[in-house]
This record gives structure tokens, sequence and C-alpha cells, in this order.
């Protein structure tokens, strides 16, 4: 993993040492990537959809448990919230930025989880708040935690109640990173979906392998810390079904963390469509995806 931290090291720096404090950056026009057209529509590899499962018809009660795994001394503290009711449901996998928590994404992330998603947080042992040995480029060995963490999960009790072929990863910032890290460098196999907030391919790369999987980017084209550039840079090599959606004004922090932002419903919205769209074979949400002004989808 060095060599890597040392060809990512100075920018990964540069870009996130802020973590997720709330930044603000002159508004300017967002340009959307084109949609493409014949053959450049073709080299898209599509994403299979699962088998239609029913949604749950109202929003569900939520309750949240704590638990903490071990991978080759790394403590990983981790949230999970999960529905009240018995059944087995999809789950997402969802990873903070630095100097984040997964408490602090409690409002996204409970909204998932009424909808009939088990949402699992973990927090990483050298990029969340308070953490002893703060270290920018741990990020880098974030995706094998995050596969431990998701492995740890399915063989325990809480595994119980998902449905293990129904399975995605989302992050915001360095957490994006992180997830973007599981379709590339540390590929897991198990996702089938990703959610990419405020992210980019910085230090993980843009080598997408594995079955395909779709992928849904969002970012505010104002944002400070986390290039809108960067962010659609990475989008544009995804080889497989995609959408994007431009926050206008958007900046690293509110559109994702908070509620009283206007755009927080936008993003709780559309990541809400996109998760039951790729997860429940919901084929109604896709309507939640026609290509925009702000958002180029190929889904």
């Amino acid at each position: 993993m060095r060599p890597r931290i040392a060809i990512a090291n100075v920018a990964l720096s540069a870009a996130l040492t802020a973590g997720c404090s709330v930044g603000t950056a002159p508004e300017h026009q967002a340009t959307p990537t084109p949609t493409p057209t014949g053959t450049a529509m073709s080299r898209l590899a599509a994403v299979e959809l699962p088998p239609p499962l029913a949604l749950p018809p109202d929003p569900l009660s939520v309750s949240s448990q704590q638990v903490t795994y071990t991978r080759e001394g790394r403590t990983l503290r981790t949230l999970v919230w999960a529905p009240d009711r018995p059944g087995h449901y999809p789950a997402v996998l969802f990873s903070h930025g630095l100097n984040g928590t997964p408490e602090e994404f409690a409002p996204l992330l409970k909204g998932w989880a009424q909808a009939g998603f088990v949402v699992i947080a973990p927090a990483y042992p050298n990029t969340t708040r308070g953490a002893p040995s703060f270290d920018v480029y741990d990020v880098l060995n974030q995706p094998a935690d995050a596969s431990f963490v998701l492995g740890r999960v399915l063989a325990g009790p809480i595994g119980q109640r998902i449905d293990a072929k129904r399975l995605a990863a989302a992050g915001h910032s360095a957490g994006a990173i992180t997830t973007v890290g599981l379709f590339t460098v540390g590929r897991d196999p198990r996702l089938r979906a990703g959610v990419i907030l405020a992210g980019s391919g910085l230090g993980v790369g843009t080598d997408f392998s594995g079955t395909p999987a779709a992928l849904f980017f969002v970012h505010g084209d104002a944002d400070p810390l986390v290039s809108y550039a960067s962010g659609k840079a990475t989008y544009n090599d995804v080889p497989w079904a995609k959408a994007m959606l431009t926050i206008p004004g958007g900046n690293h922090d509110d559109p994702y963390l908070n509620p009283d932002s206007p755009s927080f419903q936008t993003v709780a919205d559309s990541t809400l469509q996109f998760l039951r769209l790729e997860l429940y074979g919901d084929q109604a949400a896709r309507s939640a995806f026609k290509p925009s002004a702000d958002l180029d989808s190929h889904l």
C-alpha cells in the first residue's frame, strides 16, 4: 500500500485535510457530461437488476446498534441502522469522510433504513473524529476495512436480517474515495451498486473491475475541497451503467449533512430512488433518472 500512498499523498492532503468542514465557493455553471450516443453508449456495460422485491408500504420504525470489530489491530466501531419489522432487507455499507463520524450522517442514513435498508457505517480508526493517530493517507487502507466489516456483519446476527445478494456501498468525501476503491483496487464482488457523494478516484484510481455495478455520483459544482472536475473525471471513467447528479452551487457538506439545506432533500430523494432501483429492482424508480440539465444518466 505504501507505493500507492506515495503517489497520492500530496493531492490527498491538499484536497481532504479539511475533512467535513463546511466550505463555500463562488457558484459556477455546471457542465454535465453529454449523453453518449451510438457506439459510445454501447460501451457502457449494462447492470442486471435483481428480481423485484416488494417495497415497504410506509416508512418503517428503525433501531440502531453499535458493534466493534478488529482487523489486524485496527478497531472498527460500527453503527448499524435496521428496520424493526422482521424481514430480509438489502444493505448499504456507508463510509464517512475525514474527521467525520457515522453519527453525523444519521439524518440521511436513518432515512434509507426507514425505507427498508440495513445501513452499516464503520468509523475508520485513523480518519474518524478524535482518532488518536489521525492519518489522511490511511484512507487508502479503508476499502479493505469496509469489506472486512461487511463480511463480519453478514456472518453475525445482523446478517440474518440482510439479503446478501442485494448489497451496495456509499460514502462521502474520503469515504466516497473509499467507496470508489471498493470497485477498483479493492473490488468487493458482493457489491452490485455504489453511491459516490462528493468523491473521486484520488489514490484508488479508476480501474473499475469485476462484474458491472451501477454507480451514482452526486457532486456540488462549488465544492471547494473535492473539486467537481475531479468527481466528474472519475464518473467519466466508469464503464458501467451510471448517473451523475450535479448540485448547482452545492458545497462539500450541506447537501449530505444539513437537513436544513434545500439540496439535502434532493440528495436524500435521489439516492433513495437509486437504491430502490438497484437493490429492490423497482423499475418505477427509473423515472427519477431521466436526463436533465443537472442529471446525466445512463442507468
